[in-house]
């Protein structure tokens, strides 16, 4: 189990952005999440290709963006271009899953794969060993800030023996509701990438923020 933290700009200041990516780069964070959201997905829009681009000049963590958008087979090739490291695509907006996973590791990013809140763990079977990391929403998506929903850590247990019993080389991660409250119990759960978003860009201190969830 790793202990790595992706601060999600969702919830940092746009109009002091680049200070806040500096910030990050002077962190332990671990990667920089970007929440993706066209309207049709989720009941939300939030930013895409441009705002990426311009923070890929300046970041000096890996970019880790999730696509809550419909037929994201589309735009891999826009994503990797505009600077993505890790693509994270959601199983229920993939009809072929298989070959979007494929597709976008032969452009040379990491293949992700997320599930919504009720969507079965036991649907990943015959992909886990194909993908670098899932991403399990303990929130349904679309609006950042949202409460914890609980039976996240029996899911993410399952993941976890899942990618156990098969080998599987994925990380896991959660977002939604994370803080310094359930940070812990994520690690003890089998989570490797924490993703948080107004825990850390509402603090006091946001730098000293990633640290304590870094430690859990």
């Amino acid at each position: 189990m790793k202990r790595l933290i992706a601060p999600s700009i969702l919830a940092a200041d746009f109009n002091h952005l680049y200070d806040e990516i500096l910030m990050i780069n002077d962190s332990e964070a671990d990667f920089i999440h970007f929440d993706v959201m066209d309207g049709v997905f989720v009941p939300n829009i939030s930013f895409g290709l441009p705002v990426i681009e311009h923070v890929n000049k300046i970041a000096r963590k890996p970019l880790d963006v999730h696509l809550m958008i419909v037929e994201p087979h589309k735009y891999l090739k826009d994503f990797k271009e505009a600077g993505a490291y890790y693509l994270n695509v959601h199983y229920e907006a993939c009809n072929h899953l298989n070959r979007t996973v494929n597709e976008i590791k032969e452009l040379g990013m990491k293949a992700a794969v997320t599930l919504n809140p009720h969507t079965q763990i036991e649907l990943l079977e015959d992909i886990i060993t194909d993908v670098d990391m899932v991403l399990i929403m303990s929130v349904n998506p679309g609006f950042g800030g949202q409460e914890f929903i609980e039976n996240s850590y029996d899911r993410i247990k399952r993941l976890k023996e899942l990618v156990v019993r098969k080998n599987s080389k994925a990380l896991i991660e959660v977002d939604g509701g994370v803080d310094m409250d359930n940070a812990g119990k994520l690690y003890e759960a089998g989570v490797d990438v924490l993703v948080a978003g107004t825990t850390i860009f509402d603090a006091p201190d946001p730098k000293q923020m990633i640290t304590d969830l870094k430690n859990g």
